[in-house]
């Protein structure tokens, strides 16, 4: 059984230059990022591409209209 570790609030993070994947489905114990806890489900990661070093705000709570990053939809779950 998989176990939620979505929160309310993004997961602001200063990134270095590089592909990263994105936890679309909340199982994650690698949060913000796909372990593949996934596996089994229609959930699949969102394939980000960080071209320099910048600070990301990742969504923490999944609910995004813009994945992978956050767009404050938590403010109204």
């Amino acid at each position: 059984m998989e176990t939620d570790t979505k929160q309310n609030e993004p997961f602001v993070m200063e990134m270095d230059k590089g592909r990263y994947s994105w936890c679309s489905c909340g199982y994650s114990n690698e949060q913000p990022f796909c372990d593949g806890s996934h596996k089994g489900t229609e959930n699949r990661p969102v394939r980000q591409k960080i071209e320099e070093k910048q600070e990301v705000a990742w969504c923490g709570c999944k609910q995004t209209k813009n994945p992978p990053f956050c767009d404050g939809t938590h403010t109204s779950l």
